[in-house]
């Protein structure tokens, strides 16, 4: 069971990742917050994800 926890702590992280690097090779000139803003909300969404 601990394991399994520990991948899925992994994938969560991996595809997190992931989708911060899509948002800034996507949007390149978005600002610095812009990309600070959805790193963070990503970050909560993933949260809320793993709470369920």
């Amino acid at each position: 069971m601990k394991n399994d926890n520990k991948k899925k702590e992994i994938y969560f992280w991996l595809l997190w990742l992931v989708l911060v690097i899509l948002w800034n090779y996507g949007f390149p000139a978005a600002k610095p917050f812009f990309d600070v803003l959805v790193a963070v909300i990503l970050s909560l969404i993933f949260i809320l994800i793993k709470k369920k």
